[in-house]
């Protein structure tokens, strides 16, 4: 599908827009001034596969220590873009700890909570220039959970004089796009270029996310980055991520991608990055681990195993791809399935490249292997699972080799 054009910004050794892939990002939840466990976190994001992380800078505390964070991330052999996030007095830590602003790849500013009425004005330039001097690029991130309300009202009153006001609702996503407009106008007034910056406008519902990034892809070419803000827990939170983002994608617009999700008490935050991963490579955009099909089940598999082997298989597949990403290049487009009966599992073997039918109900207790379509040999017994984890594992190493 063509994408949208969009100005090409450098963060790091990542390319945003210009027609570069459409990058995978992720935010930490703890405390920054803890430097080992952020240090840590941002490390488990990114061998999950974000290829940017954000972290919060909210105290001097905090921007003290991000040099830290680096220099942790650094023994650890990890090397990914710092974003550093800041509202209310990223204009103080930014000035005050100037080795916070030299360590981090990429600001995030939030017009909204910058200040306000002519210190908004001060205290915004302030981090531009900041940024400008430092060559350091900017993501301007709206947010209708924290508007510029000095610029709603500004709007409110306009469309109050109109013989036909415009709904609330419509009001609302123009102060968020006037907003991130405005605000990226201004930093190229001050300095910054215009290939330096990233815009946002995060909404928190499906449909009016939609609207306000077609209409921001209209109005501008600066690279955009997604999110629907605040998605939400478990699979709300998954699905309301996945409908606003893929018909934006469908379009061709985005250049980078979060996936916003409320994390379970004590659960892993990598989840976010794995639901991005396969949002961009269920749509044909990107691929980044071996993808599993594998059946639902029904009355004639009474059996768990295939729902067992294909769960096995897939975590098999995704902990493997750190050492494979660069042993086998392109196993991330291997297909794997893994069928429950005789109804579509010989079938939809055939598609993969490896695919095995285990028996269904009443079925005789084999389970043929298909390797590239054709039937390679027949499985039977108590060990299927490892002898078929072991034909994916021979199939990896034959079929992709470096070079």
């Amino acid at each position: 599908m063509p994408r949208r054009a969009s100005q090409s910004v450098t963060v790091s050794s990542v390319n945003i827009g210009g027609g570069a892939p459409i990058g995978v990002q992720s935010m930490t939840n703890t405390d920054t001034e803890d430097v080992i466990r952020t240090a840590n976190q941002i490390a488990d994001l990114a061998r999950a596969g974000s290829e940017l992380v954000r972290i919060t800078v909210n105290t001097e505390a905090a921007a003290r220590a991000v040099p830290e964070i680096r220099e942790n991330l650094e023994r650890m052999g990890v090397h990914v873009p710092i974003v550093g996030d800041f509202h209310f007095n990223g204009h103080k830590l930014l000035s005050s700890v100037p080795a916070c602003a030299e360590t981090l790849d990429k600001f995030r500013i939030n017009p909204g909570n910058v200040g306000r009425g002519r210190k908004r004005d001060e205290q915004f330039s302030q981090m531009i220039e900041i940024a400008a001097k430092l060559d350091k690029p900017v993501r301007i991130g709206a947010n209708w959970g924290s508007l510029d309300q000095e610029l709603l009202a500004r709007l409110l009153d306009k469309n109050a004089a109109l013989a036909h006001p415009k709904p609330l609702d419509q009001i609302n996503r123009e102060a968020v796009i006037a907003s991130a407009l405005e605000s990226a106008a201004k930093a190229e007034d001050i300095g910054l270029p215009s290939n330096k910056i990233i815009i946002s406008c995060k909404m928190s519902r499906v449909q009016d996310l939609i609207q306000v990034y077609q209409e921001l892809a209209r109005r501008c070419d600066y690279a955009l980055h997604l999110g629907l803000t605040e998605a939400g827990m478990g699979s709300k939170g998954i699905v309301a991520s996945t409908a606003a983002l893929a018909v934006l994608l469908q379009q061709g617009i985005g250049d980078t991608i979060r996936i916003s999700l409320t994390p379970e008490p004590g659960g892993d935050r990598t989840k976010e990055v794995i639901v991005a991963q396969e949002i961009l490579q269920t749509m044909g955009l990107r691929s980044f681990t071996p993808m599993v099909t594998a059946c639902p089940g029904c009355g004639r598999t009474s059996s768990t195993y295939f729902q067992t082997l294909a769960e096995r298989i897939q975590t098999y597949l995704r902990d493997s791809m750190p050492d494979w990403k660069d042993k086998h290049p392109g196993v991330e487009d291997m297909s794997v399935a893994v069928m429950g009966c005789v109804v579509n599992g010989p079938g939809e073997s055939k598609h993969a490249n490896i695919g095995i039918s285990l028996p269904g109900t009443g079925e005789r207790p084999v389970a043929p292997v298909f390797i590239d379509g054709e039937r390679d040999v027949t499985l039977k017994g108590d060990n299927i699972a490892e002898e078929f984890q072991t034909i994916v594992q021979n199939y990896v190493e034959s079929h992709y080799k470096p070079g």
